[in-house]
């Protein structure tokens, strides 16, 4: 693994960071995420106080990610129901 060192500014501060180089679009697409909802944040609640913004932006990240865990696991249930009736039709037929 060929790991490449970047730095990542969230907010005001610089990270640095060792990344696999196949994930370095990611991680800094990440960090475009996260300071556009900094950005919104700031302006749509008119904080400045950076602990405050970052406090936010990770309650809101963990919200999606559990809408998400939702939808992904609604979608393997019916993904599942559907193989067994598939299964049920084949073994009829057979």
């Amino acid at each position: 693994m060929e790991a490449l060192s970047v730095k990542i500014k969230i907010g005001d501060r610089e990270y640095p960071m060792k990344v696999k180089v196949e994930d370095e679009a990611k991680i800094r697409h990440a960090g475009k995420l996260i300071n556009d909802k900094i950005k919104r944040y700031r302006d749509e609640f008119g904080l400045d106080d950076r602990q405050d913004l970052l406090a936010m932006v990770a309650f809101d990240s963990m919200v999606e990610s559990m809408e998400q865990n939702k939808i992904n696991t609604d979608d393997s249930e019916l993904v599942e129901s559907s193989i067994v009736r598939v299964n049920a039709q084949l073994k009829s037929l057979l």
